[in-house]
């Protein structure tokens, strides 16, 4: 069955492995995780086990979830989330997972909502080179074409055109990252390098779905 975790990522530092080599890691509490629910196949259309980390006050909490929660027999948690499984879940509801689940050496995905950048232009958001810089030139950092506006799509831009917007704040994923170390009895998981997320942000780390690269 594939393993996974939710945590709040706490930053980053760096460790010394048994050889001396310097390693950049990054900081995760990663559990206890409480089990609220189990999905199956019959019941639901799939497969897959909810999740709960963090405490929350009641009055943070709507009268729905606290329904969810009592009836799983926990209290209220802050974040909740589904790890989707091939078979039904071998946990029992109200069972707990800790940073014990992975090993150091395990490669990992890890998930999380990236750092919001407000608006940004082309150049910064999708890479874009920019006009020349003289004086006779009035592109410096502007889009460019729009498309062909008097053919085709007749005046319109087309969907899903890089234009400028809203950088950052989505769901971002990292694979094949390697678990560095595991404190057990701190509930701490370092990962091999940087994961996405804000400092304090929550995240999910996953056993890989890519175990062989390709």
């Amino acid at each position: 069955m594939a393993k996974g975790i939710l945590g709040k990522k706490l930053g980053m530092t760096q460790i010394f492995t048994a050889d001396g080599k310097l390693l950049p890691v990054t900081v995760v509490e990663a559990g206890p995780c409480v089990v609220l629910q189990n999905k199956t196949e019959d019941n639901d259309g799939y497969n897959a086990v909810q999740l709960g980390f963090g405490q929350v006050k009641e009055k943070h909490v709507t009268k729905p979830m606290l329904g969810h929660f009592g009836k799983a027999g926990v209290g209220p948690v802050k974040f909740v989330r589904e790890l989707r499984l091939s078979a039904p879940s071998a946990y029992a509801v109200g069972d707990k997972i800790t940073a014990e689940i992975f090993a150091a050496g395990e490669l990992i995905d890890a998930s999380g909502i990236s750092r919001g950048k407000g608006f940004a232009g082309t150049i910064k958001r999708h890479n874009f080179a920019r006009g020349p810089m003289k004086h006779g030139s009035k592109s410096h950092r502007e889009p460019g074409s729009m498309g062909p506006m008097h053919s085709g799509p007749g005046g319109r831009v087309i969907k899903g055109k890089k234009l400028p917007g809203r950088m950052g704040g989505v769901k971002v994923t990292v694979q094949r990252l390697t678990v560095a170390r595991v404190d057990a009895q701190r509930n701490l998981i370092l990962v091999k390098g940087a994961i996405p997320g804000a400092t304090g942000s929550f995240v999910v780390l996953k056993e890989t779905c890519k175990p062989n690269k390709k």
